[in-house]
């Protein structure tokens, strides 16, 4: 799914407007609908319903939300920030047929002596400012979304939690902290990123009939990965296949007391369909490996401890992952220089073997063409260095992909995969019960083996976190996310593979 800027946002209002035909009034009252059938689904019981309305086309929206909720006959009060100017057209017209009905309950709001004792019983909902907030909140108005958010009320925020702005970063702005955020159409990145989420609650997408043509010839340099990418990046088996046809992986993973990630990324690696793994390890997991993955081959490193030399023909892997668990010892930091020397096609790269090129970054131009990073926060930043936000980390991990020809995942709840092309794509599934030890071990081997079977680089990524997220979605449902560990995430892969496939 196509993420739209803000301007794209408000083009696609307009040619809307100019291709079905619509009046912008009448299609702010399909939103208005909208919001209304979700609220009184919600909230059939609710005591009272105060809604907070700016002067722009936001608070419009708010105004015919109050006028349906009196027409269905809920008790509604109206608060209108006030600061001298007349409003938007729709907003005036919707004033004026709010002021049709009788007993409308209007309050305007100038100073902090006008804010109203909000009962914890009634719902909150803000209309504010939308989408084309474009400077910080402050003065009354700051006050009043502290006032708001401090009501203990449930609160709703139409489009997007008012001092939100949805194409860069919000961090230190006076915001609403919405329990529900009802949005329109489609996400905006605002909805993608961690800094925001205190502030979003739970988002719903409510389909208000925008003109889908606008939507599909758009170009927009973020996507929401879907079932319709998915889809289109995944490749059924041919039933004459035979395991020579899915690839032969390398993992290089495990050292004395780390055995268990090598052991959680082999079995990934197998079960998102790779045709042969070998692992190398240090010599003290051989019997560990090889009773916990007898599917596996192995390579035993002449060192008993840790990974040193790789004495092995390179050229007959498709694929080698790198890193869990490895450790950063000196000799498995030339280990790695020599991998990068002797082997050029792509490579997974994860854990100890980032931590070890952060150390020695001059590896960061020996790194193959095409290879796949998959840094965590803390990562990243030791790679690439600090960022004060989250839009400008997303930012710059679109400059290095681009700079070091490789694929960077930036693990989070929405992981961020950034292409070589400038493309971002932010995952979509996955929860909280994959912050777990061994999660990212898993990753790096459904991103090995699905190398190894000859998806591209991007499609690796695409599909590897995606799958990775989804079994992570399915063990959750089955077991909480508090009682998950990584192992439930294997086991989820088939089920997980079961449901990409119809």
């Amino acid at each position: 799914m196509k993420i739209l800027s803000v301007e794209q946002l408000c083009l696609w209002d307009q040619y809307t407007i100019e291709q079905e035909p619509i009046s912008s009034i009448n299609l702010m009252e399909r939103a208005a609908t909208k919001c209304v059938e979700w609220l009184l689904l919600q909230y059939p019981d609710v005591a009272a319903f105060s809604i907070f309305c700016g002067k722009g086309n936001n608070g419009g929206d708010g105004l015919a939300i109050a006028r349906m909720l009196m027409q269905q006959h809920y008790p509604v009060i109206i608060y209108i920030l006030e600061f001298g100017h007349k409003g938007t057209d729709d907003f005036q017209t919707n004033l004026a047929r709010l002021h049709q009905l009788p007993k409308a309950d209007i309050h305007f709001i100038q100073t902090e002596e006008q804010f109203h004792a909000l009962p914890k019983e009634q719902v909150v909902i803000d209309a504010l400012f939308g989408s084309g907030l474009n400077r910080n909140l402050e003065g009354v108005t700051a006050k009043l979304v502290e006032h708001i958010n401090n009501s203990r009320c449930q609160i709703i925020s139409i489009d997007i939690p008012s001092g939100l702005f949805v194409d860069h970063s919000s961090n230190g702005n006076a915001a609403i902290k919405a329990t529900h955020t009802l949005s329109f159409q489609c996400y905006k990145t605002a909805f993608l990123v961690a800094e925001s989420q205190e502030y979003i609650g739970e988002l719903h997408i409510l389909d208000i009939g925008l003109h889908n043509s606008f939507f599909q010839s758009a170009f927009t340099r973020f996507e929401l990965v879907d079932e319709v990418i998915i889809h289109s990046i995944y490749k059924p088996r041919n039933r004459f296949a035979h395991k020579g046809n899915f690839g032969h992986a390398l993992l290089v993973a495990g050292s004395y007391g780390k055995m268990g990630a090598a052991v959680l990324s082999a079995k990934a690696c197998m079960r998102s369909g790779a045709g042969l793994l070998t692992c190398h390890i240090p010599k003290c997991g051989y019997e560990i490996l090889q009773s916990s993955v007898p599917e596996a081959m192995v390579l035993t490193d002449l060192n008993n401890e840790f990974i040193t030399k790789i004495n092995d023909d390179l050229t007959k892997y498709e694929a080698i992952g790198i890193g869990p668990g490895i450790g950063t010892a000196a000799a498995t930091k030339m280990m790695l220089r020599e991998l990068f020397d002797s082997y050029r096609s792509p490579i997974v790269l994860d854990a100890d073997a980032l931590n070890i090129i952060a150390a020695q970054k001059d590896l960061l131009q020996l790194i193959p063409a095409g290879s796949i990073l998959t840094p965590h926060p803390k990562e990243f930043e030791r790679l690439f260095g600090e960022t004060p936000n989250d839009f400008e980390k997303i930012e710059l991990a679109l400059e290095k992909a681009k700079e070091l020809n490789s694929i960077i995942v930036l693990k989070g709840h929405h992981s961020f995969i950034a292409t070589t092309d400038g493309k971002g794509f932010f995952n979509n599934t996955g929860n909280p019960g994959m912050a777990t030890a061994g999660s990212g071990d898993i990753l790096t081997g459904i991103l090995t083996g699905l190398l190894a079977q000859g998806y591209s680089s991007v499609e690796t990524a695409i599909l590897g976190v995606y799958l990775h997220g989804l079994a992570g979605d399915v063990a959750a449902r089955e077991l909480s996310m508090e009682a998950m560990v990584a192992g439930d995430i294997i086991k989820n892969l088939g089920p997980a593979y079961q449901l990409i496939q119809y």
